[in-house]
């Protein structure tokens, strides 16, 4: 983990896996979720991480939601 300079006394999260970058917040704002953007960082959207469903009217590939449900079970989310 490390601390992101844009949100000051925040610690944050992040993972890479198939082409994805993760990353979220500790003690952001409910619902429980993760920011997602490619490899080259382009911005796709955010996961809410209870019901797995793509927030903001975005729709996330199957694969993504497989990788999300393979990263709880690690416990790494």
């Amino acid at each position: 983990m490390w601390v992101d300079d844009s949100k000051p006394n925040h610690v944050m999260g992040k993972v890479r896996r198939d082409g994805y970058i993760l990353f979220w917040w500790i003690g952001d704002h409910e619902p429980r979720h993760v920011h997602v953007q490619t490899a080259k960082g382009r911005k796709l959207g955010r996961v809410n991480l209870d019901t797995l469903e793509g927030m903001e009217n975005w729709t996330p590939p199957k694969h993504l939601v497989d990788i999300i449900m393979e990263l709880k079970r690690e416990g790494r989310l």
